[in-house]
């Protein structure tokens, strides 16, 4: 921690970034934190605890504004930041990247190739809540896995919690807010919020590094990370690594299978 924090005050320091995206203790868990003065960075923390994604933070236009900015990366956000760098919303080199290698060590990554490097070098965190979640909804009846999915998603009232929550949730205009054609419906409706969770799904596909913020911001708990963590598994297991071949859904190979399709 006192690493981290020297080399963020030696940064501010010498204005090599206005802006510092890191954790703080919190009451429980450590929390976000955006350091800009050399008090700021004495409150920093990073250590196996800090697994949120805070590559949210840095497609914030209100926040950055044109801000030179540092961030200390969680595995999850590591990932993202490789698929901002490829959409073109970084620019590559621009951040500066803190990380933890596998050993616990902090390390500092400067292009999106020692990202990828780091990622191929550090195992990725067991799923094994998302992954139980997934085989007891697929081991449902199709009738009582409708009805599963219905009456959670008949509780959503639309805040929109998980797409302010998602790094790729960078849109000035989301197709929940484009009303001619009226894509969806805006109000909360058990349908219409099934329509808005499977469009952002499915705008996620290859997309998505799985990190589950956008079932932890949802203020009622339902469980939208699943139906993300499932849509990672079948994007893998029939397209192969998203990293290597670009989002899904805007990538066309003749080879693709089809077999998905049910």
């Amino acid at each position: 921690m006192n690493e981290l924090r020297s080399k963020v005050k030696a940064l501010l320091g010498s204005s090599e970034i206005d802006l510092f995206v890191g954790y703080e203790q919190g009451t429980r868990l450590p929390r976000p934190l955006l350091a800009a003065s050399a008090e700021d960075a004495d409150k920093l923390i990073f250590d196996e605890r800090c697994t949120g994604n805070l590559a949210v933070y840095l497609t914030r236009k209100d926040l950055m504004g044109g801000k030179k900015a540092g961030i200390a990366a969680s595995y999850y956000a590591l990932r993202s930041i490789c698929r901002l760098i490829d959409e073109n919303q970084l620019q590559d080199g621009a951040t500066k990247i803190f990380a933890l290698t596998p050993q616990g060590a902090l390390t500092s990554l400067e292009t999106i190739a020692d990202v990828k490097q780091l990622l191929q070098e550090t195992p990725a965190p067991a799923k094994q809540v998302e992954d139980a979640w997934v085989q007891e909804v697929e081991e449902m009846p199709a009738a009582e896995r409708w009805k599963f999915w219905t009456g959670e998603l008949a509780k959503c009232f639309k805040c929109y919690a998980c797409r302010a929550a998602c790094p790729m949730c960078y849109c000035t205009r989301c197709i929940v807010e484009v009303n001619r054609p009226q894509w969806l419906q805006p109000w909360a409706a058990t349908l219409s919020n099934m329509e808005w969770q499977i469009n952002r799904v499915m705008h996620m596909a290859g997309r998505c590094a799985d990190c589950g913020a956008c079932g932890a911001a949802c203020p009622l708990g339902l469980p939208v990370h699943i139906i993300a963590h499932k849509m990672v598994q079948m994007v893998r297991q029939h397209f192969g690594e998203p990293a290597d071949k670009g989002a899904t859904l805007s990538t066309f190979d003749p080879s693709d299978k089809e077999n998905f399709i049910r």
